[in-house]
């Protein structure tokens, strides 16, 4: 499969042009939550792609105004490569969102394309998943304050914490798209305090980024500091070593998660993400 079959494109990918400003990115990375838009301008040839900006661009340069100072390159990648070239991409530069460039843009392949290959059959899938899990595992317990778990998902630098009980066993699964839906966004130019949220267009929210006393325009977040046991998912999925990489990418689609926790018998030993099905690849 090749990564013009495989990615959104360019009709349905949005943009903006140079010149421009910082406002004329904001409303795609804050009022309809995309990580990232993809900076072309328009010349006498037709269009060139120039770079992506993203929200974290913006945080680090928060006194900048002009969209050619603020964005950067990024890894692209032609519709002709193919499924597996693009996962080792992703893999090796730690993207999940990979510009399609063929003379001017022609698209954006994500992780989440490429999960569907593997879960379609269009890329190889016959991975077992025990050897592709991370066996380093990040956990929270059920009693910890929202925002304390929000940190530690940051500082583990993962997009989820496995829920522990009492006992020590797994009880449930937060993840950053729980924090998310009940974080409380505060209007006005403020001290953002410690809490970004970041949210993708497709596949979620990818992080939560603290950015120190830092001022972002128009927007802050604040996180409720209720127990996790009030926000986690406790209607698990889990898959099991023997299971193979489809399996656990059909799981993924189906139930529009990104991570699944690994188990032998009722026993926790692993998190098979979505990136690590790559890996496969």
């Amino acid at each position: 499969m090749n990564v013009a079959d495989a990615m959104t494109p360019r009709a349905e990918v949005v943009t903006v042009e140079l010149p421009g400003t910082r406002d004329d990115v904001l409303i795609y990375l804050q009022e309809r939550g995309f990580s990232s838009v993809p900076v072309v301008k328009q010349t006498d040839d037709g269009e060139e792609y120039r770079g992506l900006i993203s929200r974290e661009d913006l945080i680090e340069q928060p006194d900048e105004d002009q969209l050619a100072l603020l964005l950067r390159e990024v890894p692209t990648t032609s519709p002709d490569a193919t499924v597996e070239e693009v996962a080792e991409l992703m893999v090796d530069t730690d993207a999940r969102r990979v510009p399609v460039v063929d003379g001017g843009l022609v698209g954006i392949v994500t992780v989440t394309d490429v999960v569907h290959a593997i879960a379609s059959g269009d890329a190889d899938g016959g991975t077992d998943v025990g050897s592709l899990a991370a066996k380093d595992v990040n956990t929270t317990y059920v009693e910890t304050p929202l925002t304390v778990a929000e940190r530690e998902i940051y500082y583990a630098n993962v997009p989820y914490a496995v829920v522990l009980g009492d006992d020590g066993r797994m009880c449930g699964i937060l993840t950053e798209v729980d924090i998310i839906e009940v974080a409380r966004v505060v209007e006005g130019e403020d001290d953002t305090g410690d809490s970004i949220a970041n949210q993708d267009n497709d596949w979620m929210w990818e992080g939560i980024k603290a950015v120190g006393n830092r001022y972002i325009p128009t927007r802050n977040v604040e996180i409720p500091a209720e127990p996790v046991e009030t926000f986690m998912t406790t209607d698990l999925v889990t898959v099991s070593r023997t299971r193979t990489a489809k399996d656990a990418a059909q799981m993924m689609i189906s139930n529009d998660i990104e991570q699944i926790p690994l188990v032998a018998g009722d026993e926790l030993v692993g998190v098979v993400r979505d990136i690590n099905l790559l890996e496969a690849l």
